[in-house]
């Protein structure tokens, strides 16, 4: 058996398998239990994974030599969102300052808060810089990170810790505040969540998923200015 494991772990096909297959059956899971944010199939399948990985004593750089491939898919898939947007494109025009706005606040409140909260808890300085940007999608925080300072792995758990949260505690906000605009509840998610909650967007309309779509990238473009003024600024 020890042979066997050996032989298929090396291949980068066993790794695409079991990524595939993780996600499937973490789906699936998720769908029998009600769709709740708290198992969210990203989150689940990346925690089965990592506990894969430790068990088997599998470094990173073998696992991603199989999941490169559908790494690669997180381009096409992102440009994807742009097909929601177009069929929407005269709403979106027409709001297309108040979602400025509204986006730029958000990004200011998100990196600010965290900050602060972070700062009174007496969190170091690096640590401070890797929370900064965990409010938009990874590959933009990771180089946030890397740019002013920060550490780099620990902004990207922060990001899905961020978008597991976010995609739990906006339903019952919803509710809570009455909001019954799908394009609202799209744009919020977006903007908190990143691609965890334009992915749960699109379980309410594509009218949400293509608000929230937009919003994670205004998101990821501001953020990507505005943290590192904000780091000077504070002094960090």
């Amino acid at each position: 058996m020890t042979s066997f494991w050996v032989y298929f772990a090396a291949k980068p096909l066993w790794w695409i398998i079991v990524t595939i297959a993780t996600f499937l059956f973490t789906s699936w899971l998720n769908r029998r239990v009600g769709g709740t944010p708290l198992l969210h199939p990203v989150l689940v399948a990346l925690s089965l994974i990592i506990l894969l990985l430790q068990i088997t004593d599998t470094d990173y750089d073998t696992y991603f030599q199989g999941a490169q491939f559908i790494h690669f898919l997180l381009g096409p898939a992102t440009v994807a969102l742009a097909v929601p947007l177009y069929d929407h494109f005269e709403r979106i025009k027409k709001m297309l300052l108040p979602l400025l706005v509204a986006c730029t606040c958000g990004a200011l409140t998100a990196a600010l808060s965290v900050i602060a909260t972070a700062w009174a808890l007496g969190a170091s300085d690096n640590t401070l810089l890797s929370l900064a940007p965990k409010s938009v999608t990874s590959p933009i925080a990771i180089g946030i990170a890397e740019k002013i300072g920060g550490y780099p792995s620990l902004a990207a758990g922060l990001v899905l810790i961020t978008g597991a949260i976010g995609c739990l505690t906006a339903p019952p906000l919803f509710r809570w505040l009455k909001i019954e605009d799908d394009a609202v509840k799209g744009f919020t998610l977006g903007l908190s969540s990143h691609g965890f909650g334009t992915a749960y967007a699109f379980e309410f309309s594509t009218l949400a998923g293509a608000f929230a779509g937009l919003a994670m990238g205004l998101t990821g473009l501001l953020t990507a200015f505005l943290v590192p003024v904000l780091v000077r600024l504070l002094g960090l």
